[in-house]
C-alpha cells in the first residue's frame, strides 16, 4: 500500500502510505473503551473521545490531492481509508483500535471466501438489501463488472494489479474494450447474491486481496463513466458525494439514506457533512488542526518541523497527539534499469548518510531506522541483516566502501543521475537533500526534481517510460502492507510480474529471475509460518541487490483537535480511522 501518499505523505504508501500493522504506545487508562482525551498517545491502541454524537462538519484537508475518487483506481493507503466512507468491498478492515485493525472482516459478504480445488477457487455470498444511493439493490453481476474494470490499465492506472495476476484470465482486456461481461470467465455469478472467483494457482491469501483495496467495491455497468467515475462514485456507504468532485479544490459528502447501519458493523454516520478541501500548505494543515478548524490532515503521515516542536513542548497540545509506529517503510528504492550494476548500486547504500535522512523525518518521533524491507508489524518478518553497515553503525555512511564499489563498477570518480522526490512532502525533500549532500562526498551527483503527490506514484515514479526517459536513477517512496503478510507487503514492490506501465509499485523495477521464481512458488505452501520464512529470504534478496536503500520505520506524529471524536489509530491503513469520525460543536 502506498504510504500515505506517501500512499499517502511521505508516501499511502500508502502510501501510502497510503500504508496490517500493529501499533505501539500507551494505552486509555480506561481499558481502551474511549474518554481517554488529555494523554499523549492514547489514540494509539484506544478510541479517543467516544461519542455516538450526531451533527457537524467534519473537516479534512491535504497537500496535493486524490490520485482518484473511483475505489478501484487508488494506491494511496489515505485514499482507500477514505473511500470507506462511500464505498463497501466484500471483505474489509476491522474498525477497531490496536492489532484487530490489521484483520480482514466480511463488509459487503455474508461470512469470508469458502476456498474450494485447492484454493483456486473462493466463494462468497452478499449480504441482501445493500443499496446504492438511489436505491437500487447491490447484486453480484455489479461486483464481478467492478473487478473486470480493474483488467485493463489505460483507464485505471493507479489502482493494484492483483486480480489480472491471480485470476484465470489471460488475455481478457477489461470491459471498455469489450462490453460483453460474459467474456470476463475468471469471475461468475449464478446468482444474484453469489460471487466465483476462478484462479489460475492455489492462493490461501484471497480475502485479504478483495478486502485490502477499493477493488471489489460494486459498480453498475450502465452508469460507468470510465476515466470521469472518480468525479462522483456511486455511494454504497454511509456517505455520497454532492454534485461532482472538484479536482485540486475539493468536494462535500452528505448522508446517505439509502446506506443500513444494520449491514454495516464497521461504520458510522456522525457528522451531517464531510468537506475535503485540497490545495492547502502542509504548515498551513497543521496550523488549522491546533485551532480545531481542520479536523484531519488526509495523508496521515504526522505534523511538518514546525508543529511537530510546538506539539512536543507544550503539554497541552501534546496531551493531543499520538505516535504510533504507524507500518510504513520510507525508504528509496534504486532503478535497476537506470543503474544497472549491482556495485554502482552498492555505493549509493554505502555512501548514505542514513542518520540524516532519519533525522529529515523527524528522528526518534518520526521512526526507526531500518534494516529488513518489512516493516516489524508484518507478520514473521525478521529483523534481517543490514549488509552495508557493518562499519557504520551510526548509519552516517562509509565513504570508503562506496568508493571501493565504484571502483568495481567501473566508476571511480563517480557518477550522475536523477532523484525525485514529491514537492508538497516537505519530509521527503528534506530526506533527498541529505541524500544528495553525503553521495556528493564519493562522487556520485544528484539532479533533485520535485513533482507533486497526486500524480507522482502514477505518472512519475510509478511510470516506467518517464523513468527511461528522465533517467531517473532514485526516488522518495514509502510502502505499508497491502496485508499483514509478506506476501502483502513484497510481493508488488519485488516481483518482475507486478511491474506496469503506471501506479508501477516496483520503481526499481527489479526483475530478479530468482526472486521471480520464488515469488510463483510460494503460493503453494499452506503453512504461514513456511510462506514467511520464504518471504524473508526475499526480503534478504532484495537488499542484497542493493534495489532498496532502507530508510526508516515510520512513526507518525498525529495531532486530534479537542472537537473530533472516535478517534483511534487503524493498523490496517497506518492512520485515524476514517470511517467512524464525528464532530462536537
Amino acid at each position: 500500500m502506498k504510504s500515505p501518499k506517501v500512499v499517502t505523505s511521505a508516501a499511502a504508501g500508502i502510501v501510502v502510505l497510503g500504508l496490517g500493522l500493529s501499533a505501539c504506545g500507551g494505552g486509555d487508562d480506561d481499558g481502551g473503551n474511549g474518554g481517554g482525551s488529555g494523554k499523549f498517545d492514547a489514540g494509539s491502541t484506544a478510541v479517543v473521545n467516544a461519542s455516538d454524537h450526531k451533527g457537524g462538519v467534519l473537516k479534512m484537508a491535504q497537500p496535493d490531492d486524490f490520485e482518484s475518487l473511483d475505489p478501484a483506481n487508488i494506491y494511496y493507503a489515505y485514499g482507500l481509508n477514505f473511500v470507506r466512507i462511500f464505498s463497501r468491498t466484500l471483505m474489509t478492515y476491522a474498525s477497531k483500535p490496536g492489532a484487530e485493525g490489521s484483520k480482514m472482516v466480511p463488509d459487503l459478504a455474508e461470512a469470508p471466501g469458502t476456498p474450494s480445488d485447492g484454493s483456486k477457487t473462493w466463494t462468497y455470498k452478499l449480504k441482501r438489501g445493500i443499496k446504492y444511493e438511489d436505491g437500487t439493490e447491490v447484486k453480484a453481476k455489479d461486483i464481478k463488472y467492478a473487478v473486470a474494470r480493474t483488467f485493463d490499465r489505460s483507464v485505471l492506472h493507479n489502482g493494484p494489479s492483483y486480480f489480472p495476476q491471480l485470476l484465470a484470465a489471460d488475455g481478457y482486456k477489461g470491459p471498455f474494450k469489450d462490453k460483453n461481461l460474459d467474456s470476463f470467465k475468471a469471475v461468475e455469478t449464478p446468482d444474484d447474491y453469489t460471487v466465483v472467483f476462478k484462479l489460475k494457482a492455489p492462493f490461501s491469501e484471497f480475502d485479504q486481496v478483495v478486502g485490502f483495496s477499493g477493488q471489489t467495491a460494486p459498480v453498475q455497468q450502465a452508469k460507468d463513466t470510465g476515466v470521469r467515475y472518480g468525479m462522483h462514485p456511486i455511494s454504497t456507504g454511509p456517505y455520497k458525494l454532492q454534485g461532482d468532485y472538484t479536482p485540486k479544490k475539493g468536494g462535500t459528502w452528505v448522508r446517505n439514506t439509502n446506506w443500513d447501519p444494520a449491514t454495516d458493523p464497521n461504520r458510522k454516520q456522525l457528522p451531517d457533512k464531510i468537506e475535503v478541501q485540497a490545495g492547502l500548505k502542509a504548515e498551513e494543515i497543521d496550523s488549522r488542526l491546533q485551532n480545531g478548524s481542520v479536523q484531519i490532515d488526509l495523508p496521515g503521515s504526522g505534523v511538518q518541523a514546525a508543529a511537530r516542536q510546538q506539539i512536543l513542548t507544550n503539554p497541552k497540545l501534546k496531551a493531543n497527539a499520538d505516535n504510533p509506529l504507524a507500518g510504513f517503510h520510507w525508504y528509496v528504492p534504486i532503478n535497476t534499469k537506470n543503474i544497472p550494476n549491482l556495485e554502482c548500486r552498492k555505493a549509493i547504500v554505502y555512501a548514505a548518510d542514513r542518520s540524516a535522512m532519519y533525522r529529515a523525518y523527524g528522528g526518534e518521533v518520526g521512526g526507526q531506522v531500518s534494516t529488513s524491507i518489512q516493516p516489524p508489524a508484518v507478520a514473521g518478518r525478521e529483523q534481517g541483516t543490514d549488509y552495508y553497515t557493518k562499519a557504520d553503525p551510526n548509519y552516517t555512511g562509509d565513504p570508503a566502501q562506496a568508493k571501493a564499489a565504484l571502483a568495481k563498477c567501473g566508476k571511480p570518480n563517480g557518477f550522475s543521475t536523477t532523484m525525485i522526490f514529491r514537492s508538497d512532502r516537505p519530509k521527503e525533500k528534506a530526506t533527498a537533500e541529505a541524500l544528495k549532500q553525503s553521495l556528493d562526498k564519493v562522487g556520485i551527483k544528484l539532479e533533485l526534481k520535485g513533482y507533486p503527490s497526486g500524480t507522482y506514484t502514477n505518472e512519475q515514479l510509478g511510470a516506467p517510460k518517464f523513468v527511461a526517459k528522465e533517467k531517473v536513477g532514485l526516488g522518495t517512496y514509502g510502502w505499508a502492507p497491502d496485508w499483514n503478510t509478506g506476501y502483502g507487503y513484497l510481493q508488488p514492490i519485488s516481483d518482475g510480474k507486478a511491474i506496469v506501465d503506471t501506479g508501477n509499485a516496483n520503481p526499481e523495477e527489479l526483475d530478479d529471475p530468482t526472486i521471480n521464481k520464488m515469488w510463483n512458488d510460494v503460493v503453494s505452501i499452506q503453512d504461514p509460518a513456511g510462506r514467511a520464512k520464504v518471504y524473508n529470504e526475499i526480503d534478504a534478496k532484495i537488499r542484497e541487490q542493493a534495489a532498496i536503500l532502507p530508510n526508516v520505520y515510520a512513526k507518525s506524529l498525529l495531532y486530534r483537535p479537542t472537537n473530533l471524536t472516535n478517534v483511534y489509530f487503524h493498523a490496517g491503513y497506518g492512520m485515524y480511522d476514517y470511517a467512524n469520525l464525528g464532530v462536537t460543536g
